[in-house]
């Protein structure tokens, strides 16, 4: 149901290596961009995510609360995607492992202090 996420970065070029990389770990690439904005996807027509500087001018925050969670097709997957990030200079929020049944994520804070995870149902 989720078209597309779009989080706040003060740093475009810093932001958008790291999401470049990670991304194309699932396969992702960038498809829209533009001075103020990038998104990646790994379709035109499928859901995707984008970093953007506030239109209002002002300095990107963290939304407190507000997590984006990104769905792995396996907890092997999970494990590598988690890694990735934290090779790419995110920082560790829980490590990648089952919470809960039925249920395997690792959350981790993008450079900009954004909160995200990749998850999957097992």
């Amino acid at each position: 149901m989720i078209g597309y996420v779009t989080l706040g970065t003060n740093d475009m070029e810093t932001s958008a290596k790291f999401y470049d990389a990670l991304l194309a770990e699932l396969g992702a690439k960038r498809f829209m961009e533009a001075d103020t904005f990038i998104a990646w996807a790994t379709a035109p027509d499928q859901p995707s995510v984008a970093i953007s500087k506030p239109a209002d001018g002002k300095v990107a925050t963290v939304g407190n609360g507000v997590m984006v969670a990104l769905m792995a097709e396996n907890p092997q997957q999970v494990d590598a995607l988690y890694a990735k990030a934290i090779e790419l200079g995110a920082t560790d929020e829980g490590a990648a492992g089952p919470r809960g049944e039925g249920f395997y994520a690792g959350y981790f804070r993008d450079l900009d202090g954004n909160k995200l995870n990749f998850f999957c149902m097992t």
